[in-house]
């Protein structure tokens, strides 16, 4: 039995930070940086477009295994091997049982997980002739869902899709500030870069299946910026994540927020939250980029190729996205939400879906000080409504932004203790960083 080294790193309070890494070792999947195993059904197709969903700023497709399903996979580029997160459905599908591993968290501390490869998987993207296949796929299959991702992205979420996806065709991510996201995947020999003065084109480096962009930072009272090598990270809901140790220029910022910044298979994240003064993608500049940085010993041993941190979905949603493998090319179009400020949650707790229809959502990590606290709100709450409206009309994407809404609203909120005492309680939202 071979060791997998994993961090799968659930970063939590408000959907904060999500971020998805696959560190493997001895555990290849059989695609470097050649074409990926995926290609469209029909020879003569010039692309293939896909509803996407964005749930907690995190990109979800429906997928297809041994043309069973469909199954919600998150898009992922910060993870080198996709990854099944279901044994049962392994199991009912008759995927076939490859090389075991164990499962290490990040430092080498072990998790008492369990994975194991399947190879020959047919996985699918789309329908009826008009689909992404990849008739052989290999697939780590992951024995428990131990981190609960449907909870905490409010949606059920089968597995992870990475590296393979993405050297496979040039993918575009489009519509998404209009609720009508959209993933075109188009072939590299017939891809065609986007023309027009408010694109801004940036090179990728692919190392180990990811790739890494150079962006430039300014920190909060630095007179210069600097270019940082950055993980594309679309599996992380994060704005952007700044390793100190990585390069002696990066600080903590002042002000600094303490948290909690998640929870993975190798324990607790810890860290500080601040802001940037400014980040540079090509002619874009974007201020005060809300920005976590992880304590050095939980980040010392995850990273494979060395890097200063890491971009995520909060920060790319501003933007119309082409993400380009294949000629190592990024472009970026800002959207409608190119303006929208970097908020951090701002009444004080995470809330956890839950139920069959994961519309049931507890309370879970009420930080001290805060106006959650304040209000007497408990971890293990549950939360029953929002002004005279049920929570269970709301998606957990919804809910979360009304905790990110803006600095004074006054949340009334209609909540059960564990032990089923009724709580009535007023929390008024106030920026903390």
């Amino acid at each position: 039995m071979k060791t997998l080294l994993c961090l799968l790193t659930l970063r939590r309070a408000g959907a904060r930070l999500l971020v998805l890494a696959l560190l493997l070792a001895g555990a290849q999947t059989g695609y470097g940086q050649e074409a990926g195993p995926f290609q469209l059904a029909r020879s003569r197709q010039r692309h293939l477009r896909l509803p996407l969903q964005v749930q907690r700023n995190l990109p979800v497709v429906q997928v297809w295994l041994n043309n069973a399903g469909p199954y919600n996979f998150l898009l992922d580029t910060g993870v080198a091997s996709s990854l099944l997160l279901s044994r049962a459905i392994a199991d009912s599908l008759h995927m076939p049982h490859g090389q075991d591993f164990r499962v290490m968290g990040a430092g080498g501390r072990p998790t008492g997980l369990l994975a194991y490869q399947s190879p020959r998987v047919r996985v699918g993207l789309g329908r009826h002739g008009q689909e992404a296949v990849a008739p052989a796929m290999a697939l780590l299959v992951l024995d428990g869902d131990s981190l609960n991702l449907s909870g905490y992205v409010g949606l059920p979420i089968h597995g992870i899709l990475g590296s393979e996806l993405f050297q496979s065709f040039v993918a575009a991510f489009e519509g998404q500030e209009t609720g009508r996201a959209r993933l075109v995947l188009t072939p590299p020999a017939t891809y065609r870069p986007p023309r027009g003065s408010h694109w801004t084109d940036l090179p990728l480096a692919i190392e180990g299946r990811k790739a890494y962009f150079t962006v430039v930072v300014r920190q909060v009272g630095d007179s210069a910026a600097q270019p940082l090598k950055l993980l594309l990270d679309t599996g992380a809901s994060h704005a952007l994540s700044l390793e100190t140790t990585s390069d002696p220029r990066l600080h903590l910022p002042a002000p600094g927020l303490p948290a909690d910044l998640g929870h993975g298979l190798g324990g607790l994240v810890r860290g500080v939250l601040g802001r940037v003064a400014t980040v540079e993608l090509g002619r874009y500049r974007l201020p005060t980029v809300l920005t976590s940085f992880p304590n050095a010993a939980d980040v010392h041993a995850r990273t494979d190729v060395y890097r200063n941190g890491s971009v995520g979905y909060e920060l790319l949603r501003r933007f119309h996205i082409v993400i380009d493998y294949p000629h190592q090319q990024l472009w970026l179009r800002r959207s409608l939400a190119f303006g929208e400020p970097f908020e951090h949650d701002m009444a004080g707790f995470d809330v956890l879906a839950t139920g069959p229809a994961l519309r049931r959502y507890q309370v879970l990590g009420v930080v001290p000080g805060t106006p959650a606290a304040a209000a007497g709100l408990q971890n293990g709450d549950e939360l029953l409504a929002v002004g005279i409206l049920p929570v269970e009309l709301l998606s957990l994407t919804q809910l979360t932004h009304l905790l990110h809404s803006a600095s004074g609203t006054v949340l009334h909120l209609i909540l059960r203790h564990p032990g089923g005492e009724l709580l009535t309680a007023s929390v008024r939202l106030e920026r903390r960083i």
